[in-house]
């Protein structure tokens, strides 16, 4: 009898059915079940820094398997296809989200009409009915009864109070808009726009495009996107992954380009022992005084947090101090413009001075086990097989990040053997990975 080798679909069953007890038994450990798609209620892990490792790395096996799963046994000429269709849904998404037809659900189990929420929202009811139907259809909204739909789990993320609507708000408006031009850009180069898709598009850099009249709206939604993905992302990380407690009292940390400061407001407050500066453009600096003085006014009060103006590409950071921390601030320019925020931080630096980079580092999609470099050999956490290393799907939201970069900014997400390229030719040697989720910390030291 002739023996078939089945292995590479019973490896992907076996791994989703291990890994879903493990999901199973975390929610157990907290008295809850695993919420079904239909469960209105925030679960108990709601970011990712406050996840159980055992969970977060279940979910991921689940999402690469499942995937790998249904790629190896659907036909490729399907799986090509429906990828190509794949940007519907984002374009429903952003319809459904600036109409904010989650909020018009909200307190509505019983769902509504489309046509009522097209009343409500000013949209033309036969056409909102498709695209409500294309987004329960995965599984985001639920069709009650023909044409009736409510809120879902998935869908309570597009309400307007909650942030996440404004990052899908940016990838579905922007994002979208510039990527349908990356083959234009590529294939037909032109002086015009740079090489970037999005200025191809609209005419103006990304940044500019937000001061104009068009893009004005777009403009004052972009911090708050930012706030969004670094929610979904695991902005939480920074305080729980680097040995922040083994350090001495007053140590200083210097936030580039922090914004209004945020994320490292939520690290001194978990390690209240730190002393910040927090540096970005005056205009910005004005407003991050006024969110301190409204969210921890006690930093203030106690001189825990100093404010300091300044231009990244012009000017050196504050001198001496003991961190200087960048937060996804490089993989919004391109390598020369990298070089130059990095060189204006080694100035600063003394001896004893580290740099943190928290950012997106991409890995491979071929088995390596390790990414070694002149300064050492770092041990990535690695998917098991036969899933791709990288954890496929369950990551790839990442590389679509890369993509984005590129789109907008002509910027890029990087490497660990780039960022450590890049360090060098600022005289900074890497010194560790630490892994924290989404958003890795990537430690340099003055050489």
């Amino acid at each position: 009898m002739r023996h078939f080798d089945n292995t590479h679909i019973t490896a992907l069953t076996d791994l989703i059915n291990k890994a879903t007890q493990d999901v199973i038994a975390e929610y157990a450990a907290v008295g809850q079940a695993v919420p079904s798609l239909d469960t209105l209620q925030p679960g108990p892990f709601q970011v990712p820094e406050e996840t159980p490792t055992r969970l977060i790395r279940a979910i991921q096996i689940i999402e690469a398997a499942c995937a790998q799963l249904s790629f190896t046994v659907a036909p490729p000429g399907s799986v090509m296809v429906n990828k190509s269709l794949e940007h519907e849904e984002p374009a429903c998404l952003l319809v459904v989200t600036e109409a904010r037809i989650a909020d018009l659900l909200l307190g509505r189990p019983e769902g509504l009409p489309a046509s009522e929420l097209a009343s409500r929202s000013g949209l033309d009811a036969k056409r909102l009915t498709r695209i409500l139907r294309l987004l329960a259809t995965k599984h985001c909204f639920k069709e009650i009864k023909p044409g009736v739909f409510a809120n879902n789990r998935l869908s309570m993320k597009l309400l307007s109070s909650d942030t996440v609507s404004s990052i899908v708000c940016l990838l579905t408006d922007e994002s979208l808009l510039a990527s349908a031009y990356l083959n234009d850009t590529l294939t037909d180069p032109s002086e015009m726009d740079g090489g970037i898709p999005f200025r191809r598009a609209t005419g103006y850099p990304f940044f500019d495009f937000h001061k104009t009249r068009q893009g004005l709206k777009k403009g004052e939604r972009f911090p708050r996107a930012m706030v969004g993905w670094g929610d979904v992302t695991g902005k939480g990380f920074l305080a729980k992954v680097y040995p922040w407690t083994s350090l001495p009292a007053d140590t200083t940390v210097c936030d580039i380009g922090g914004g209004n400061g945020h994320v490292t407001m939520s690290l001194m407050k978990a390690h209240p022992h730190i002393k910040l500066v927090l540096q970005d453009q005056p205009q910005v600096i004005e407003m991050a005084r006024k969110f301190w003085d409204k969210e921890y006014p006690k930093a203030i009060e106690n001189q825990r947090v100093e404010f300091v103006p300044f231009d990244f590409f012009k000017d050196a950071a504050v001198q001496g101090c003991d961190f200087y921390y960048i937060r996804s601030i490089l993989r919004d320019w391109p390598d020369v413009e990298s070089e130059i925020i990095l060189k204006n931080v080694r100035k600063a630096m003394k001896p004893s001075s580290r740099v943190i980079i928290h950012d997106t580092v991409l890995r491979d999609a071929v088995h390596t086990h390790e990414t070694s470099s002149n300064e050492g050999t770092v041990q990535l956490d690695i998917a098991p097989e036969p899933l791709l290393p990288n954890y496929g799907v369950a990551r790839v939201r990442t590389y679509e990040l890369d993509m984005t970069m590129m789109n907008l900014l002509n910027a890029q997400a990087r490497t660990l053997p780039e960022f450590i390229e890049l360090g060098k030719n600022c005289g900074l040697k890497f010194e560790n990975l630490y892994e924290a989720g989404e958003v890795d910390l990537v430690e340099f030291s003055p050489i």
